[in-house]
């Protein structure tokens, strides 16, 4: 089992304060672990392609973090550079004011989105961040069905910068509205190996956390 959790996990730094040696030792991690990426702030995302280049472990970054609440525009544009740059997958952050409110502005901001970034890279794998602390039960099963509708290829629990993390709970009803294939991704206060397989067992296909190696121990 060591092996295979190496494989569900996303090896993370996405603190505001990280610096390079830190996204470096990061890079190093992953080779050595063989996890299936490592999560970093835009601005690494060049560093980072060049550290792991024909090593397997993907290149991941955030779009509109940690709110979620930045133009369509602007979400579209940090996307296409993070393409550019050699990011292979895109953690987006919902806009959680519009599920709230107007949720056909919603579904077209996450179909614009996957329709740019698609176009810019076939095989670009975007998740979309819900922060399911800030969202009630109905309106997290809404938004991931608006992600699965739009084309999205996961929906994730949380940033990790939010009030709260993932639940077995939340990523119960997530695999519930998107079905067994798309993915679902928890994130937020995962430590321990432990909670780490509950997330799995409930469904999750990705592990988001800072700590890959102490799951591994």
């Amino acid at each position: 089992m060591k092996t295979n959790l190496a494989k569900f996990i996303d090896h993370t730094n996405l603190k505001a304060d990280a610096a390079a040696s830190d996204i470096d030792r990061l890079c190093r991690e992953a080779k050595e672990s063989g996890f299936a990426s490592v999560c970093v702030n835009p601005c690494w995302v060049p560093r980072c392609r060049r550290a792991l280049a024909g090593t397997g472990v993907a290149v991941c970054t955030v779009v509109g973090f940690p709110l979620g609440a930045t133009s369509t525009a602007a979400k579209v544009a940090e996307s296409l550079q993070a393409i550019g740059d050699g990011a292979d997958e895109l953690d987006v952050v919902l806009n959680q004011g519009l599920v709230k409110s107007d949720r056909r502005a919603c579904f077209g901001e996450l179909r614009e989105v996957v329709r740019r970034c698609r176009a810019a890279k076939k095989d670009v794998v975007i998740k979309l961040i819900l922060e399911c602390c800030n969202l009630t039960k109905d309106e997290i099963a809404a938004a991931s069905a608006a992600a699965k509708r739009a084309g999205f290829d996961f929906v994730k629990t949380s940033t990790g910068f939010g009030k709260g993390g993932a639940s077995v709970a939340d990523v119960k009803l997530m695999r519930k509205t998107v079905g067994p294939k798309m993915g679902v991704k928890a994130a937020g206060g995962i430590r321990d190996r432990r909670t780490a397989l509950a997330m799995i067992r409930a469904g999750a296909t990705r592990i988001g956390c800072s700590c890959g190696p102490a799951l591994l121990a």
